[in-house]
């Protein structure tokens, strides 16, 4: 069940007063940003709930199991082909990104650091006044909607949403998203095709054997070429054809 409250708060919120059920989502209005603070120093990064705050006003949002499953598929069939190319990755997850001027903050469902990798290789932590955005953000939008300013705010060049059945990547142009058929990351492939199926494929032969069908689509589509040695961009961009 969707649910959406309101809240006019008079009070700092403690979190663990608040109790959602899976699938559930709360908005809490006229929240500050040491509040905010606040709250993610009491959640922690394990939480299970994902949280999104825009200018005062936050969301919190507890997953749904299927949710979960989709992000593990889709964030392990990235890095499967992150590693086929033989291209160095920082994987994040669901680490809250913020900034205090922007009055901005979103924790994805899974993030990666590709061209950025080596600029925030080893910090254990980031700010993002000095470092850089993750280059792609995943989101897994079941029941609830992608916060597109939020990302784009921050700057984060590629955004996938995945609603459960479609996926579509969204590419930061002039500070705006905009839909492509493509991934800027890997611009070749047929994702938007490939990466639904693979998960639905996931759900009837289990993950081990949807990781190795693949990466046998992969090798077809003329990965196979970097299992060894480390690959040029302009290689990269020329034949994954």
């Amino acid at each position: 069940m969707f649910i959406q409250l309101f809240w006019v708060l008079k009070m700092p919120l403690e979190f663990s007063q608040l109790t959602l059920s899976p699938g559930s989502e709360l908005l809490v209005k006229n929240v500050n940003w040491a509040m905010f603070e606040n709250i993610l120093v009491e959640i922690g990064e394990t939480a299970a709930a994902r949280l999104s705050y825009n200018n005062g006003l936050l969301e919190i949002m507890a997953p749904l199991p299927e949710h979960e499953d989709d992000k593990e598929i889709i964030g392990d069939l990235i890095k499967l082909l992150l590693e086929e190319l033989q291209v160095e990755f920082r994987t994040l997850g669901s680490t809250t990104f913020k900034h205090q001027l922007m009055q901005y903050g979103v924790e994805p469902d899974q993030c990666f650091y590709i061209q950025h990798e080596l600029v925030i290789r080893g910090k254990k932590r980031l700010d993002l006044t000095i470092d850089p955005p993750p280059d792609l953000a995943l989101e897994i939008d079941l029941t609830s909607r992608t916060h597109f300013d939020n990302y784009e705010k921050l700057g984060v060049p590629e955004l996938w949403r995945y609603d459960g059945k479609t996926l579509e990547i969204h590419v930061l142009q002039d500070g705006r998203y905009q839909v492509s058929k493509t991934s800027l990351h890997f611009p070749r492939l047929p994702l938007i095709e490939a990466i639904p199926y693979y998960v639905e494929r996931s759900k009837v032969i289990g993950r081990n054997a949807t990781m190795r069908e693949f990466r046998r689509w992969l090798a077809d589509h003329g990965v196979q070429i970097f299992r060894f040695g480390n690959p040029k961009a302009e290689d990269l961009d020329s034949s994954v054809d």
